[in-house]
């Protein structure tokens, strides 16, 4: 008997012109994707993408696998039917700032919530590209665009925050233009049983371009990022000579340089993915007060809400027997209406 073949990038791309303007964020995350792919080797016939409405939510046509591009918003919930239908199908939903966390805001909630096993990927550009350019909400504070051109007033969402306060077990992020990063975190959310929330920092340049600039230049990264390893201390900046400590006055995090005024790495906090307190913390963090957190920010085991379905019909099946479908229809209270 012949081995499996071995699948590779060609065989997750489609046919279709792939169509994102010049220069966005969306293509790094799709090659990033169709090389992963293969490595975590899920047949493709088991491989699903569901997105909803927005540029990312273009995503299903550009993998060679099954896929959904349903309705404004709702993208968690019809990927919910589609693992509670075959849980043993690889279900990614892919989604953006606005799609995600404006109508679909409570869709998230509750996917996040009940621990469905998908692996989501929020594309976060600050802005609604496929609309032409009006703010998110996410946008920042004063940002500009055609519903706000004197600038936005609102406070922007914080997609990692909100995603701890609905419950998330696993909550990651990462960038768009960074596969060496990207690749590993996505295989670690892909891992996780459960709801798995991913952020990506994705450039739009038509209508939000160069918002992530402070984080993606090499020359300022190590000033702007908070790279994220379980175990380790808190550090950054060059030679990992500022770092993160706990202030036990205001139970806040404060930054603070090494070697200076009596700190030492000992007094830097170690980051613990399972302490979802911390994890809340190094969500809210943002530039320029603070470096902001990349890498996985919280992972905590606990049985899918698909399991826990299938697992309860087992129970009652095995109690009760299986149900009358016809008997179940007829009883309780009827009425005849002549």
């Amino acid at each position: 008997m012949n081995a499996p073949q071995k699948l590779t990038l060609k065989d997750f791309s489609t046919d279709q012109e792939v169509r994102w303007c010049p220069g966005c964020g969306d293509y790094a995350i799709l090659k990033t994707i169709q090389k992963l792919m293969p490595e975590i080797d899920t047949p493709k016939e088991n491989t699903v993408f569901v997105s909803g409405i927005g540029c990312s939510s273009r995503f299903p046509y550009y993998m060679e696998t099954y896929g959904f591009h349903t309705i404004h918003g709702r993208a968690p919930s019809i990927a919910t039917g589609v693992k509670l239908a075959n849980p043993e199908l690889d279900v990614w939903v892919v989604t953006g700032d606005g799609d995600g966390l404006s109508i679909g805001g409570n869709h998230m909630l509750h996917v996040l919530r009940r621990n469905v096993d998908l692996q989501i990927l929020l594309f976060n550009n600050e802005i609604y590209g496929l609309t032409k350019g009006q703010y998110s909400p996410t946008s920042k504070v004063g940002t500009r665009s055609p519903s706000t051109p004197d600038g936005s007033v609102d406070m922007p969402l914080r997609p990692c925050t909100f995603a701890l306060g609905a419950g998330a077990r696993f909550v990651a992020r990462t960038i768009d233009t960074e596969a060496k990063h990207m690749t590993p975190v996505l295989k670690r959310a892909h891992a996780h049983k459960g709801a798995s929330f991913v952020e990506i920092y994705q450039n739009c340049p038509v209508y939000n371009d160069g918002i992530f600039d402070y984080i993606k230049d090499k020359k300022s990264a190590s000033e702007t990022r908070l790279m994220l390893e379980h175990g380790q201390p808190l550090v950054f900046g060059q030679d990992n000579s500022q770092g993160l400590r706990l202030n036990a006055k205001t139970l806040q995090l404060e930054v603070v340089t090494i070697g200076e005024n009596g700190v030492s790495l000992e007094d830097i906090v170690v980051h613990d993915e399972t302490n979802r307190i911390l994890a809340t913390m190094l969500a809210g963090l943002s530039a320029p007060d603070f470096p902001e957190a990349i890498g996985v920010l919280y992972c905590q085991a606990e049985t899918s809400y698909e399991n826990s379905v299938y697992q309860q019909i087992k129970t009652v099946r095995e109690k009760k027997g299986i149900a009358d479908f016809n008997a179940v229809l007829r009883q309780g209270h009827t009425w005849t209406v002549q």
